[in-house]
């Protein structure tokens, strides 16, 4: 058994430690004996299959990463729509999240176009108004409420989300929002770096089994990890910001 990784543009989006999520899984998957490909893609590479994976990644850039990327990775449009048709799971962090959706409207006022594959929309709320600092929200993992720890650092406000990723729990005195991100079954669009993956086993390890569950048509019942330490860290986290 193979778990293919599709990493979207790692050149451009791979801030604050992103691209640490893929290692996360490469661990996760490698403990189970469960081989783990990860292929990438840039601007002027050969065109990758889309449904042939069962992850595809993208992760945080500032605007002037976005705007660069922006016009190739919407010659894929369609490919990534039948590819989240099929089942393949899309991870997406930060600047990521935002070109899935309508646009993003920078600082200056530049309108970034996005793929339009789902209905939300970002705007910069300015150079100066940014939102930092740790956060947590309250997801459903796999029919299950889970907290999901992670850290945020985005200016963007993202509008007219209809499926978010949690409740947050936690957050810094700006952000003036009761919900974060977006998710539906085999899509998360999260503004949380940190890398995510890494403060959220319980998260990796739904990402694992969604994306092999499109692979096998079935349910994929995943050998249960030593979580011990992890779980011990989250508890000190969680106490000490709720």
């Amino acid at each position: 058994m193979v778990y293919k990784i599709l990493y979207l543009y790692p050149d451009l989006l791979d801030l604050y430690g992103d691209s640490g999520n893929i290692e996360v899984l490469k661990y996760r998957l490698q403990k189970r004996g469960i081989e783990c490909q990860v292929d990438t893609y840039s601007i002027l590479e050969d065109k990758p299959n889309f449904s042939d994976y069962n992850l595809i990644f993208m992760g945080g850039g500032a605007d002037r990463e976005q705007s660069i990327l922006s016009e190739d990775l919407v010659k894929y449009k369609e490919d990534i729509i039948s590819a989240i048709d099929k089942g393949v799971f899309v991870l997406l962090i930060c600047g990521g999240f935002q070109l899935f959706g309508k646009y993003y409207k920078d600082a200056d006022g530049q309108v970034i176009d996005g793929l339009g594959i789902f209905d939300y929309y970002t705007v910069s709320g300015g150079k100066r108004n940014r939102n930092i600092g740790n956060i947590i929200i309250e997801s459903q993992i796999d029919g299950e409420p889970y907290k999901v720890i992670g850290f945020e650092n985005h200016g963007g406000i993202t509008y007219d989300i209809s499926n978010s990723f949690g409740k947050i729990l936690y957050k810094n005195p700006n952000n003036t929002y009761d919900f974060e991100g977006f998710m539906l079954d085999n899509v998360i669009g999260t503004y949380l770096h940190g890398p995510l993956l890494s403060k959220n086993p319980a998260l990796a390890d739904y990402i694992i089994k969604i994306g092999l569950k499109c692979k096998n048509k079935k349910e994929i019942e995943l050998e249960p990890l030593d979580d011990e330490l992890e779980n011990k860290c989250r508890d000190v986290l969680i106490t000490q910001f709720l």
